[in-house]
């Protein structure tokens, strides 16, 4: 085996379009961070439930289990790069609506959910899509390089998010609302302009067999499949970000701009993993470095939740972070590299419905948990249960654990 490449920040951005790509993401996560900062704020302010919170989670979740088949087969049918760009457009008016409601004070719990229905909708098509540019930009051989570069960025838009939102909250909502909608317009226009030949779209008429193509492939393939439902059960047992209103009112007694630090600092953690791996990749044991992630990310997720000390609270969230980034970066190429490019959008819309399943749904079951047993007990049994199924998933997926460099990937038989 040769050995792994490591290009130079210099030779990953001469491919076009990827500079585009990167920065049209990282500015629509940036939005969505610091709108869920304002949302989780003004929900709970609105209703002081902990259920509230959860439906916030649900009403995202419920358009992706709707919409995930017809999303991944219009994502292999017609061209990614459009659907994205008029996705992110929809969510701009969504803002639109949020701040012009805020402004005058009619901003209610139901049109929250309402709005974010709706919004979920978008990116029910959005995410199939946005997912597959890397692919088509860079060579095999570089992937889980720019996947590390795209990780980076995406970690410091969750960083600076959750404290914009935090700050902007403070001047109110409605300002918080006004800046989210103009970065998802902005992100529209540079995803716009990305430059990448379209791969050839061949006549695919909506069929059974093709909807379901995406979920047949992954439960074909043993070390997707294992991948993707670690991610979901992990994430979903672990869900201790669900709780950070809670925290910061009730425990922690740091108000909105201590929700920004400690919505923040997971991505820091995140941050400064996933710039380690972009100069230095995992070159071996990738499998097993993921399965010793998740145990860590449920070790932080349980002292998260018993601390009641804001600095030891901010130092387990950065560490539950850089933890669940390796696991990112691991499944991600898995997924990509493993996947022919002509069944990547019904794939990755499926492995959409688990990634929104372990953290949309991960809240709602987060928030029901913490309504019967207190948050502190919902924080720490899912932390629990994350330990527990990361163990159980190195002995139901052998091949997963097995899985050596990541740039010398052969497919399952």
């Amino acid at each position: 085996m040769s050995p792994i490449t490591t290009p130079t920040f210099k030779e990953l951005i001469q491919y076009p379009g990827l500079l585009a790509a990167l920065f049209g993401r990282t500015l629509s996560s940036l939005a969505l961070q610091t709108l869920s900062v304002a949302i989780g704020w003004q929900i709970y302010d609105l209703t002081h439930s902990a259920a509230s919170l959860g439906f916030v989670g649900l009403a995202m979740f419920f358009p992706l289990l709707i919409l995930v088949l017809p999303a991944g087969h219009m994502s292999d049918r017609f061209n990614r790069k459009n659907i994205v760009v008029v996705c992110l457009i929809i969510e701009a008016f969504c803002g639109i609506i949020l701040a012009w409601e805020s402004l005058h004070h009619q901003l209610t719990p139901s049109l929250i959910y309402t709005i974010l229905v709706l919004f979920g909708c978008a990116r029910c098509f959005e995410m199939p899509c946005q997912k597959t540019f890397l692919v088509n930009i860079v060579p095999t051989h570089y992937f889980p390089q720019a996947t590390a570069l795209s990780s980076s960025l995406f970690q410091t838009s969750s960083m600076l998010g959750p404290a914009v939102g935090g700050i902007l909250y403070g001047f109110g909502a409605d300002l918080t609302y006004i800046v989210c909608t103009i970065s998802f317009f902005l992100a529209a226009i540079a995803t716009f302009t990305i430059q990448f030949k379209p791969t050839q779209k061949t006549p695919m008429p909506l069929s059974i067999e093709n909807l379901l193509g995406g979920i047949h492939f992954i439960f074909s393939r043993p070390r997707i499949l294992g991948a993707i439902s670690l991610d979901l059960f992990a994430v979903l047992l672990g869900g201790a970000t669900a709780m950070l209103p809670i925290y910061a009112k009730d425990i922690l007694h740091c108000g909105p701009i201590g929700l920004g630090v400690l919505k923040g600092a997971s991505a820091v953690g995140a941050l400064l993993v996933a710039t380690y791996l972009t100069k230095h990749p995992i070159k071996h044991n990738a499998g097993k470095k993921m399965f010793v992630s998740v145990l860590i990310f449920g070790a932080a997720t349980i002292i998260f939740g018993l601390s009641t000390n804001i600095a030891l609270s901010v130092v387990c969230l950065a560490i539950l972070g850089g933890a669940d980034v390796i696991s990112v970066v691991v499944r991600s190429t898995l997924i990509q590299l493993l996947t022919p490019n002509e069944m990547l959008g019904r794939v990755s819309a499926v492995n959409m419905v688990f990634i929104g399943s372990s953290n949309q749904l991960g809240e709602f079951e987060s928030g029901m948990l913490a309504e019967a047993l207190g948050p502190i007990n919902s924080v720490v049994l899912g932390g629990i249960g994350t330990i527990i199924i990361a163990f159980l998933w190195m002995y139901l997926f052998p091949s997963l654990r097995k899985v050596d460099q990541l740039n010398h990937l052969k497919p399952d038989q």
